[in-house]
């Protein structure tokens, strides 16, 4: 794909407008960023990489719902950094168009993870049906847009003042420690946004590619161990064309130019059929969740 002479946006996100990426987009890059929404993961990948946004803001993963596998298969298909994160509090919120009221939804929309982030309003709720679509934001703007008083969706209330809809109920999740860390994305080389809030240190995230054979990870992963180096994460991701082999994305506290790290790294590639650094950048704090009805 050919790079484009000027950039458009200064980052692409996945979801319509008032999606939980946008807030993510627009809390690392200030309120007056130009973003670019996307229908799928693929398009936000592609649009950095072929230079219609400058940077990309995806979800990497839940503390609910667990890793978002697509962008963790994207990373390793895609020629693109990682340059730097944010960790967002999710609240939900049951949302209607103008006029509708709790009592006569039958049918409420979101995105199949936040329905199953609030299943404890569903059993509350027993002739309410959930319906499933690509996209919280995007079932706010439909509900709104066809006036229909039995239906409602769920995701964030930014969504309401977007699309003109009404907050029928918020913070329906059932758990409040529900946070989802995002990663911001840029091309090689690209210098990273300047992250407001806090920062606890440095991240580095790597893939690598080990053989079938007994022992392999545990000599891989021994080299951090004996440096004293922290893995924070571990992911495995089916290799595609080689049934039942795989591919390891770690997250390591550090970064790549530290000595400690360095020295790992270089001992790793003897012991890896491949090793990728994904990317060294701030790791950022959890920030803390906010009461229910704020």
């Amino acid at each position: 794909m050919e790079h484009e002479t000027a950039e458009s946006y200064d980052a692409a996100y996945q979801g319509a407008p008032g999606a939980f990426s946008e807030e993510a987009a627009l809390a690392i890059l200030g309120g007056g960023a130009r973003l670019l929404p996307c229908r799928r993961f693929e398009e936000v990948f592609d649009a950095v990489r072929g230079g219609r946004s400058r940077f990309g803001v995806v979800p990497i993963e839940n503390t609910l719902a667990g890793s978002v596998v697509a962008t963790y298969d994207l990373l390793a298909g895609r020629e693109l950094a990682i340059v730097g994160e944010t960790v967002r509090h999710i609240r939900h919120a049951l949302i209607a168009a103008p006029g509708a009221t709790p009592d006569g939804l039958r049918r409420v929309h979101s995105h199949p993870v936040a329905l199953a982030q609030c299943e404890g309003f569903f059993r509350r709720n027993p002739g309410i049906e959930a319906v499933a679509v690509y996209d919280t934001a995007g079932a706010v703007e439909q509900v709104v847009s066809a006036g229909d008083p039995s239906h409602g969706a769920i995701a964030g209330r930014r969504a309401a003042d977007v699309y003109g809809g009404v907050v029928l109920e918020d913070g329906i999740q059932d758990d409040e420690e529900n946070y989802t860390r995002f990663l911001v994305i840029a091309r090689p080389g690209d210098e990273p946004p300047g992250l407001g809030g806090e920062a606890a240190g440095d991240k580095t995230s790597l893939v690598v590619t080990i053989s079938n054979a007994p022992g392999r990870l545990y000599e891989c992963l021994r080299h951090f161990a004996e440096r004293g180096i922290d893995l924070s994460k571990i992911e495995s991701r089916p290799l595609r064309g080689r049934p039942f082999e795989y591919a390891f994305y770690i997250d390591l506290l550090g970064r790549a130019g530290d000595a400690a790290v360095a020295e790992a790294l270089a001992a790793l590639g003897p012991s890896a059929l491949s090793v990728r650094v994904l990317g060294s950048y701030p790791r950022r704090v959890t920030e803390p969740p906010q009461p229910r009805g704020a």
